[in-house]
């Protein structure tokens, strides 16, 4: 009986202002199936910096957070 971890996004959404909240799960399986998961969520908002994520919320941040998208969304907030 193996036990093993792993990590993996499973679940990642653009908001209309550019945000991306990404959901990475946390799971513990036995011979290959999972026994248990624990959630994990984050948002990325436009302007962050990508380099520590998860290689297709890089991907989807490079083409979403235009400078026009961070420019507003900084806005947005004053």
């Amino acid at each position: 009986m193996a036990i093993t971890e792993e990590s993996v996004v499973d679940q990642i959404t653009v908001l209309e202002d550019g945000q991306i909240q990404v959901r990475r799960s946390d799971r513990v399986l036995r011979d290959g199936v999972v026994i248990a998961s624990v959630p994990h969520r984050h948002v990325v908002v436009p302007g962050d910096d990508l380099t520590a994520e998860d290689a297709r919320v890089k991907k989807i941040g490079e083409v979403e957070h235009t400078s026009a998208v961070i420019t507003a969304y900084q806005e947005s907030l004053l």
